[in-house]
C-alpha cells in the first residue's frame, strides 16, 4: 500500500475479530513507528503491549472503577472548553454519528456505555499504552503524536485497525500500577489494536474531514 493510499483509508476501528495479532507483526508495526521523527532525536516514547488474561483483567478493572463512581484523573487533562470552529466539529461528528448509528454521545447514559466499550479495547485481542517521562516539555507530546500516527499507518499498511482512546487514560494512576510503571511516567495515549471486523456496524462510520480552504492561508 502506498503512503498516499494508506493515509487516506486509515480509520478508527471499533470492532475487532478475536484473532491474535503474531508477535512477529506487532514488532514489526513497532519498528516502523520507531522511524517518526522527534525533537533532537529524544524518542521520547515508551510503549506497552496487553493481551490475554492481562488484557481481560485490566479491563475488568476499569469498569469496576467506572462503575463504582470513581472519578477520573488523568495525566493529561481534558480541555474544559473548545475553540468556536473545533466545537462545531465536534458537534457536527455527534450528530452524524447519531444519524448514522443512533448512538447519541450527547446522553449521559450513552456515554457511560461508550466508556465500558473503550475500556474492553472494542474486543480487540491487543491494548496499547503509551507512556514518557514526566519531565519532557511539550515538544515531547508533539513527537509522540507523530509515532501515533505512524503506528496507526504501519497498522494499517499490515491489514490491522487501531483507535486511538483517551478514555484509555481516565483512570492513569490505577493502569500504571496495575502495569507496574515506574514512577515519574505519565500515560499519554491508549490504543486498541487488531484485525478489524468490517462486519460490525461500529465499522461502517467514516468521520468527515474539513476542506483544506478552512485550515490553510497563502502567504505570498
Amino acid at each position: 500500500m502506498e503512503a498516499i493510499q494508506c493515509i487516506e483509508t486509515r480509520k478508527s476501528i471499533r470492532g475487532f475479530t478475536k484473532e491474535p495479532v503474531p508477535r512477529e507483526l506487532l514488532e514489526k508495526v513497532i519498528r516502523t513507528a520507531c522511524q517518526s521523527p522527534s525533537y533532537k532525536n529524544s524518542q521520547p516514547w515508551e510503549v506497552i503491549v496487553v493481551s490475554g488474561e492481562k488484557k481481560q483483567e485490566l479491563s475488568t478493572l476499569l469498569v469496576d472503577l467506572l462503575d463504582s463512581g470513581e472519578p477520573s484523573t488523568p495525566d493529561l487533562a481534558e480541555p474544559e472548553s473548545w475553540p468556536e470552529a473545533e466545537q462545531k466539529r465536534i458537534t457536527d461528528l455527534f450528530a452524524k454519528r447519531k444519524e448514522l448509528t443512533g448512538i447519541d454521545l450527547t446522553d449521559p447514559a450513552i456515554v457511560i456505555k461508550a466508556k465500558k466499550a473503550n475500556f474492553r479495547f472494542y474486543g480487540a485481542p491487543h491494548g496499547i499504552f503509551l507512556f514518557q517521562d514526566n519531565s519532557l516539555s511539550q515538544w515531547s507530546l508533539l513527537d509522540i503524536g507523530l509515532f501515533t500516527q505512524s503506528f496507526m499507518l504501519a497498522a494499517h499498511a499490515n491489514g490491522l485497525g487501531t483507535v486511538p482512546q483517551a478514555f484509555l487514560t481516565d483512570y492513569a494512576r490505577q493502569i500504571k500500577e496495575y502495569l507496574n510503571i515506574q514512577t515519574g511516567k505519565r500515560l499519554i495515549l491508549g490504543l486498541s489494536l487488531g484485525y478489524p471486523d468490517m462486519n460490525s456496524p461500529a465499522n461502517s462510520f467514516q468521520t468527515p474531514r474539513s476542506p483544506v480552504n478552512e485550515i490553510v492561508t497563502y502567504v505570498d
